[in-house]
């Protein structure tokens, strides 16, 4: 195995996806958590579907991907917000509205500029080799930036997770938490999207908070569950990936699927465990007599 890793390292291009992609599974782990407890989770979907979109015009106009996907990706974010808590549509709908635009725009516009080609793909699924220097140098000072703003308002986030009503009450300004978990999450999306591809990446928000909450119940042990899931479930993928020569996204998310699998019967275990002992310690016992 560890001639392996070694084998694996002697690749530059390697050594970016894994650096990257770590950082972009920690910053999705830790935002996830809130937006799945707060029934956000699908705007991680329709923000990849933005995200492929500004990718393809940009590479068809021979724009920097990051320098547009990001701007057009947080404006996406907030008007997803906007929307949800301002219109008659409903937040399912808002996503699917401008997740599916937003796709058929990226197709079209590719289709005509330089026709379908396995970039498409790239796109769709992610490939490693897109990853340049200046790519990596602008991720990691994005990550650490979302991971920053993550652990400086971490019981703002909370607070607005839990009880919106409530902080809004104390005097929280929940709207600002709300667009501020928006753009973390469109910055993350953009971060990612290129390696795990437009229709994955958003697996990377929902497992690993999924697959923790199976034994975990509190916000922080979830929330530390999480990013250790996240990350060892990424690295695990990208090694077997290069293994088996597997596509990079498809196997990130298999090993979550099978991460999921594995706490979800630890927990159906530990479930059945207690009933046992609560029943055993609540049946009289009779093998004492007077």
């Amino acid at each position: 195995m560890i001639s392996i890793l070694t084998e694996m390292f002697s690749y530059p291009f390697l050594v970016r996806a894994v650096i990257v992609g770590l950082l972009v599974s920690l910053c999705a782990a830790l935002l996830g958590v809130s937006l799945v407890l707060k029934r956000y989770s699908m705007i991680g979907d329709g923000l990849s579907h933005v995200g492929f979109g500004t990718l393809a015009i940009a590479t068809a106009m021979n724009v920097s991907p990051l320098t547009l996907s990001i701007p057009v990706c947080v404006a996406a974010a907030f008007l997803l917000l906007r929307i949800s808590e301002n219109s008659k549509i409903k937040g399912d709908a808002a996503i699917a509205l401008i997740s599916t635009s937003s796709l058929a725009i990226g197709v079209v516009f590719i289709s005509v500029t330089t026709g379908m080609n396995t970039d498409v793909c790239n796109y769709l699924f992610g490939s490693i080799l897109s990853m340049k220097h200046a790519d990596v140098k602008l991720s990691i000072a994005l990550s650490a930036v979302v991971l920053a703003m993550f652990a400086l308002l971490y019981n703002k986030i909370f607070a607005v997770t839990f009880d919106e009503n409530f902080a809004k009450a104390t005097g929280i300004k929940t709207d600002i938490y709300n667009m501020l978990i928006a753009f973390l999450t469109a910055i993350t999306i953009v971060l990612g999207m290129r390696m795990m591809g437009a229709l994955l990446i958003s697996s990377l928000i929902i497992f690993p908070p999924l697959t923790s909450m199976r034994l975990c119940k509190s916000f922080k042990t979830v929330t530390i569950c999480s990013a250790v899931i996240s990350v060892t479930c990424f690295f695990i993928g990208i090694v077997g990936s290069y293994i088996y020569a597997t596509p990079t996204g498809a196997s990130v998310v298999m090993v979550n699927i099978a991460a999921f699998l594995l706490f979800w019967v630890l927990s159906f275990i530990n479930a059945k465990t207690n009933m046992i002992s609560g029943a055993g310690a609540s049946k009289p016992d009779n093998s004492r007599r007077d």
